[in-house]
């Protein structure tokens, strides 16, 4: 029997709001365990939450960014579970009324292209942290992130493969980070990801039990354990078994999913209305004046960099996939009148040191106006490309512009034509033989030349023109 998956993604993206969802504590990440905590996120008896404007202005971003229809009247409810790091009992959360559903996410796939289709997006607030003692039989609670807002984001069961599943992932973290309403940063945890697997006969129109896959801080792990999962789901159905309903862990090191527990229900939470939060109402002018100001997003911006750019589409989702990459890209072209070679040596050369250094391209060593400046050498003929090379790394070592470092290090190219015949003719003085032969015939000997005048000019001398004059010379 043949059998098909079936998966759709539950993603947490952490709000870049200075503070919390309904306190005025601190959401920055990385201060001392419960250094950013009140009596509202400790959950105290008495305390009133009270709505921050900026989590609702970053949802509503997002949902008009993914074409959501906006619920003009939302309700905030409490999700009820124990669990230490949840102070009150409750986690607030949205439920019936979410503030966005029926939108979608477009991707380019290999069998073109596809749209994900998402649920909802809801606003709630984040839990605290559980860090368990490898030597006793201690866990300690962390409620710093007890609080923090967050945006979930439900697709539908649509994606059908740990691939595309990947590529969703992907643009949806480049939208969140292009509306800069989070950081996308899958390590911090600030960007989470929880996948609903299950398998289905083939042309099945019922969808099989589901199993929850959490512990996915990677792009990488998340198509890893959903291949396993899917896998493991095939062979469990294929020996008469059943799948049970449940949570299951990604093991890292076993290369496997592992049960955590059984897989609850909506039901189970008793979820019912925050009676300390008024229903939440948004009129048409907020929406129109946040819908006016979002950027230009990642899938139009990479259509208007093939468009007007003239480049690839590869090299235009490349560049497009990190807003800061693709403002580089275009600082650098506005100086640069080539796309491609801007292109060329922002995916090489600059992306290779970012990633080496761990940098976003806002930090990168040698900013865009200095890439520009070499490529307009290399343009102009002032610069070979092999010296170019060494110029930017020198340029990435030492933060000066490759005009000081060409002319310190004596590594302009040799363009002048007089220059480059006296230095051609001398090689072919050198080499009678391989001349008799080129004129006979053999003409991949030319390469034989161009190698000698470059070695004698240690790189330095325009292949062009030598190419040209050599022509010219053997050709008499």
């Amino acid at each position: 029997m043949e059998f098909e998956p079936v998966i759709g993604l539950e993603v947490h993206a952490q709000l870049k709001t200075k503070t919390k969802i309904f306190c005025g504590c601190s959401a920055e990440f990385g201060a001392p365990p419960n250094s950013h905590v009140c009596p509202v996120c400790l959950g105290m008896p008495g305390v009133l939450p009270v709505l921050n404007r900026a989590v609702v202005e970053c949802a509503l971003r997002m949902a008009l960014a993914t074409g959501c229809t906006i619920a003009r009247t939302s309700r905030f409810a409490r999700k009820n579970y124990f669990y230490p790091d949840l102070p009150k009992g409750y986690q607030i959360s949205q439920y019936e009324l979410p503030i966005a559903a029926h939108g979608h996410v477009d991707l380019d796939s290999a069998d073109g292209p596809r749209r994900i289709r998402i649920r909802r997006i809801h606003m709630e607030e984040d839990a605290g942290k559980l860090s368990h003692d490898p030597h006793r039989p201690v866990s300690r609670v962390d409620l710093n992130r007890a609080g923090v807002p967050l945006i979930e984001i439900v697709s539908e069961p649509d994606i059908g493969s740990p691939a595309e599943a990947g590529d969703y992932l992907r643009q949806l973290r480049a939208i969140v980070r292009y509306l800069e309403v989070c950081d996308g940063n899958l390590e911090e945890g600030s960007f989470r990801c929880d996948a609903n697997v299950s398998v289905r006969p083939k042309g099945a129109a019922a969808l099989g039990t589901r199993t929850e896959l959490k512990n996915l801080n990677s792009f990488r792990f998340v198509e890893k354990a959903i291949e396993f999962e899917i896998e493991r789901q095939k062979e469990v159905l294929l020996e008469g078994g059943r799948i049970l309903q449940e949570t299951r862990l990604w093991d890292q090191a076993l290369g496997r999913t592992v049960p955590m527990r059984g897989k609850e229900e909506a039901h189970d939470y008793r979820y019912f209305p925050d009676p300390d939060l008024l229903p939440l109402s948004i009129e048409a002018e907020w929406i129109e004046r946040v819908r006016g100001g979002l950027p230009e997003l990642p899938a139009a911006r990479k259509a208007r960099f093939v468009e007007q750019h003239g480049l690839p589409a590869y090299d235009a989702g490349i560049l497009t996939a990190d807003r800061e990459l693709a403002d580089y890209f275009e600082e650098c072209v506005q100086r640069v009148a080539d796309p491609k070679t801007v292109s060329n040596w922002v995916m090489g050369p600059l992306l290779g040191l970012l990633n080496a250094g761990g940098l976003s391209a806002k930090r990168a060593p040698i900013p865009a106006a200095g890439l520009a400046g070499l490529l307009a050498l290399v343009g102009s003929g002032a610069v070979s490309a092999k010296s170019a090379k060494a110029v930017f790394e020198e340029m990435a070592a030492s933060g000066r512009s490759a005009e000081a470092i060409v002319a310190e290090k004596g590594l302009a190219q040799i363009s002048d034509d007089a220059a480059i015949e006296a230095l051609v003719r001398e090689i072919l003085e050198r080499n009678p033989r391989e001349v008799e032969a080129y004129r006979g015939g053999k003409t991949k000997l030319m390469g034989f030349f161009v190698g000698e005048a470059m070695k004698a000019t240690r790189g330095r001398v325009n292949p062009k023109a030598v190419n040209t004059i050599l022509s010219k010379l053997l050709n008499q």
